[in-house]
């Protein structure tokens, strides 16, 4: 219950803030090209909120949180009167170029939003982990190209790499491409290395992506030792205890707690002898493993932990990082990091339409108060990072020529400009159906997968 009130309350605030800014791009272009603003609304249906301010202009909070609006003057609104001293300030009597200006600010509000979030969070510093991978599993790209735990991609075509955040970035930029890719990587010894990666197999899809390439950050080992034991789980039944060392299991070495945990993990239900050390004494438990999960996602679980012991947390402290820049360095890191989520949008949305990528991307008002939960419990650079994303999201998704949307509008006004004169009424109404039906049919889609998602 807590946590979906922390991602709903998550999802409110990043959403307020980006409508927010979103429509303020429309009202402030607006003000400017001397067009009158009646409404400005951050929500939609019943008011929450309202106040009239000196200028006119009624502004609402409204109770629904998934938008907004700016209601300009215009003659074509049967439900305003205009005063003749105001008929110069309607929005249809404005030249198409200003009528553009203003359906283009929302998206460009939202281009800047992300600049800015992303410029601040370089100021400040941005962390992250090094990229060190850990073993890959056989038969994936990453073991074919020879590559071993604890190593650390330090570059991909000669662009550095810093963080994993970074590595994923690059690898989907890749991965599109369906080439080879020329990996830089330095080993635990400090020398580094250089191997190709021929990403031509892999699946272009980003939740499948480092799946097919058997890359995961590196988990440094820790020793198979007991901490705390769940009662009543199937560890207490089988009788451990804190400070049982696990030798095997079935007679198999355990090198390290992770190794034992996904050996645990790939046999629910089943029958386990454990060799374990206890007080210097070797010792043999059986136990059946218990079950988590339903269908095809059960997994086993014993419920115990790792024991924690000192300088434990020293083993990860050596792979955290943090990419710092000075103000100017960052503007421009800023604007290039803008331009590669924007350009890496696109060409997945391309890839989805022409059905190289899974529809199953596309997200809903549920998974997205996920992952906007899931950011802020990691910090405030996350959450940043994350609203910054999504006000890309945003912006591109509010340019596609579709009309209902700011692009179609200003694909309206741009065939106005070439032909000399608007498209008929009658064109156009048919053109806001036509967007409308898109609209709900992808509205459809999102819920869809954020059914199936909770469901699964």
């Amino acid at each position: 219950m807590l946590d979906t009130l922390h991602s709903a309350g998550s999802f409110i605030v990043a959403i307020g803030v980006l409508v927010a800014f979103h429509e303020f791009g429309h009202f402030w272009v607006a003000r400017r090209f001397g067009i009158k603003v009646l409404k400005f609304s951050i929500g939609f249906g019943r008011p929450l909120w309202s106040r009239r301010g000196k200028d006119g202009v009624e502004y609402i909070v409204a109770m629904i949180p998934l938008g907004g609006y700016v209601k300009l003057l215009d003659e074509r609104d049967s439900e305003v009167v205009i005063p003749p001293q105001d008929l110069p300030r309607a929005f249809n009597r404005q030249s198409v170029w200003k009528r553009i200006g203003v359906f283009a600010a929302g998206p460009a509000f939202n281009f800047l939003l992300a600049i800015s979030f992303y410029w601040l969070l370089y100021m400040v510093g941005v962390p992250g982990m090094k990229p060190a991978i850990d073993e890959p599993p056989a038969n994936t790209v990453a073991a074919r190209a020879g590559l071993h735990a604890g190593e650390q991609i330090v570059a991909i075509d000669d662009h550095p790499i810093a963080t994993w955040s970074v590595l994923r970035g690059e690898l989907l930029e890749q991965a599109l491409n369906h080439g080879k890719t020329r990996f830089t990587v330095r080993a635990t010894d400090g020398q580094t290395r250089s191997l190709d990666v021929d990403l031509s197999a892999v699946r272009i899809d980003p939740a499948l992506l480092f799946e097919d390439l058997g890359l995961a950050p590196f988990d440094p080992p820790l020793p198979a030792v007991v901490g705390e034991v769940m009662p009543g789980s199937a560890a207490a039944q089988a009788g451990f205890q804190p400070g049982d060392k696990v030798l095997s299991l079935d007679d198999e070495p355990v090198p390290s707690f992770q190794a034992l945990r996904w050996a645990v993990t790939a046999r629910p239900g089943q029958a386990i002898r454990f060799g374990i050390e206890r007080a210097g004494q070797h010792q043999e438990l059986t136990a059946i493993v218990g079950s988590e999960g339903s269908g095809s996602k059960v997994v086993g679980r014993m419920g115990f932990t790792v024991q924690r012991v000192a300088g434990q947390g020293d083993l990860w402290q050596d792979l955290r990082a943090e990419v710092r820049l000075d103000p100017l360095a960052a503007a421009s890191a800023a604007l290039n990091q803008t331009w590669q989520v924007s350009a890496l949008t696109l060409r997945l949305l391309y890839r989805m339409v022409v059905g190289e990528v899974s529809v199953k991307n596309v997200s809903g008002p549920i998974q997205i108060a996920q992952a906007a939960g899931f950011s802020a419990s990691a910090g405030l650079a996350a959450f940043v990072t994350f609203v910054a994303l999504v006000s890309v999201s945003i912006g591109i998704f509010n340019l596609l020529p579709i009309p209902m949307l700011d692009g179609g509008q200003i694909l309206f006004g741009l065939i106005e400009a070439v032909k000399g004169s608007p498209l008929s009424d009658r064109v156009q109404m048919a053109g806001q159906q036509v967007g409308m039906t898109l609209l709900l049919l992808l509205m459809g889609l999102a819920f869809y997968n954020d059914v199936a998602s909770v469901i699964g």
